[in-house]
């Protein structure tokens, strides 16, 4: 569930659905995933049962080898549209928006450099996305652990991208289009009336009638109007080569909120019982698995060294000993917040445009899909007879991918976050217990932000009847607030 913060940029997120029998290794994990050699079983037989946390990861990512078409600024052209960044987002906008016959030109300093991160997607939505060839492994089903004596299993396939199919694929039908790329970091952007001068640390200035920012959350160029009083999913993930594992290979877990491995932990479980956290695994053989300790949201951020402890404490007493950890990564993800100043002279998609699920932390799916709805904003714009620039273009595009039904919608997300932040672990597990009893349409269209402001308030009056008394004593007392800055936002959102 959790990715990282720079999800949809590096450093300055129909084939046949392909997947993998149980018994055999995803080719990605092929090389890594090998017989331990005499000095490897040494390293594992002296050190701690379960302590992982002393070991490195193995795997190095390789660049991808394409010829890029580099763009030349001694031009001194005109560009359509500048998209500064090539993760998911930049990528994804890249593709789709050349394949309106408009110029794109990517700027980033490393554009063949692998992606870090690990993505979870549910299936239908990659499916719908015609990118389930992007996936490397499948489960048929999920499960949530409740506590140490429900786990529910639900009928939804979910899937691991392999980020370096989706990264080609997307590469690919960028280079179909005719985009070009620019290896430099930008460093200011200029604006004109009817354009914008993007200033890089090469030394060239590029100019374009529209800059789309795809750079991630933590980028200086897109304006807020309100403070960003986000809250935090923070994770810790080792895709690692274990002795075994006690999860079915047919099932990746999502959530397993059980706490019995902080019994000998009076600190951790006091800590935990306050700001819980989940395991969330993706089980691949018997021996290979992909772990993650997860805070789904806090705020303030909860530390990063007790996740890592916690995890530790539920790796030991899940019995898994980890032999070899294959990658590594520290997931954190601003949700919820205010929106981006809405319009400005700087586009943005992904991370830094508001499309993270403020309940989940879910947004690659999501953002492959508005990565569409923007280009079309875009391509009737730019492409157009009128051909609109300036203030008209940037209204255009910014109430394309915010129009205010989907303004609205994001404020009910916001607080369902707002609700969860104010939860304690036996709280929580109310919650979720009654939320994956609703009708599979609900929790599906929530999960992946498809329902519309009136289902959204219907789901919520299921949700009520599907609750426990206590859970019901939760909303009652604790959702009035939150509920209260909801209506405020809508309300001035409306204005």
């Amino acid at each position: 569930m959790a990715t990282l913060l720079q999800l949809f940029s590096p450093p300055p997120a129909t084939k046949t659905c392909q997947t993998f029998p149980s018994s055999k290794t995803p080719f990605f994990f092929q090389q890594a995933h090998r017989t331990s050699s005499r000095t490897d079983l040494y390293r594992i037989r002296s050190s701690k049962f379960g302590n992982f946390l002393d070991l490195k990861p193995e795997l190095k990512q390789e660049f991808l080898d394409f010829d890029l078409p580099l763009f030349d600024p001694s031009k001194k052209s005109l560009l359509d549209v500048i998209i500064i960044g090539t993760g998911p987002a930049g990528l994804r906008l890249a593709e789709q928006v050349s394949s309106y016959g408009i110029q794109v030109c990517c700027v980033d300093p490393s554009p063949l450099s692998p992606w870090p991160n690990n993505y979870g997607v549910w299936v239908d939505e990659f499916e719908s996305l015609k990118l389930e060839n992007c996936l490397d492994k499948t489960w048929s089903m999920t499960s949530i652990c409740i506590n140490e004596s429900k786990t529910k299993h639900l009928d939804r396939a979910y899937g691991r991208v392999s980020r370096k199919k989706l990264k080609i694929e997307l590469m690919e039908r960028c280079l179909n289009n005719g985009v070009k790329f620019h290896k430099a970091k930008v460093w200011k952007i200029d604006h004109k009336e009817f354009g914008s001068l993007v200033v890089c640390d090469d030394g060239n200035e590029l100019k374009a009638s529209l800059v789309v920012d795809a750079s991630g959350f933590a980028s200086s160029f897109i304006e807020y109007v309100k403070p960003r009083n986000h809250g935090y999913q923070i994770a810790h993930g080792i895709l690692a080569e274990v002795d075994s594992h006690p999860f079915d290979l047919d099932k990746m877990i999502l959530m397993d909120w059980r706490d019995s491995h902080l019994g000998n932990e009076p600190y951790l479980r006091a800590n935990n019982s306050k700001t819980p956290t989940f395991l969330y695994a993706m089980p691949f053989d018997s021996n290979l698995i992909f772990l993650e300790e997860t805070s789904l949201v806090s705020r303030p951020m909860l530390s990063y060294i007790d996740v890592k402890k916690r995890m530790s404490a539920r790796l030991r007493h899940l019995g898994i000993r980890v032999r070899r950890i294959i990658e590594d990564e520290k997931c954190l993800i601003p949700m919820g917040g205010p929106l981006p100043r809405i319009p400005q002279s700087v586009m943005a998609i992904g991370g830094n445009s508001g499309v993270v699920h403020p309940s989940t932390g879910y947004m690659l799916a999501r953002t492959m899909a508005l990565a569409s709805v923007l280009a079309a904003a875009i391509a009737e714009g730019l492409g157009s007879t009128r051909m609109i620039r300036g203030k008209p273009l940037h209204h255009k595009v910014w109430n394309g991918l915010w129009p205010i039904e989907r303004r609205y919608v994001r404020e009910f997300y916001s607080f369902g976050m707002e609700t969860l932040l104010k939860l304690d672990l036996n709280g929580t597990r109310r919650f979720f217990d009654a939320f994956f009893d609703l009708d599979p349409y609900y929790w599906h269209g929530f999960l992946s932000s498809r329902l519309t402001l009136g289902e959204l308030a219907q789901l919520s009056l299921s949700l009520f009847r599907c609750a426990s008394a206590p859970s019901k004593v939760d909303i009652v007392t604790k959702c009035p607030v939150p509920l209260v800055r909801m209506m405020g936002n809508v309300a001035l959102e409306s204005i």
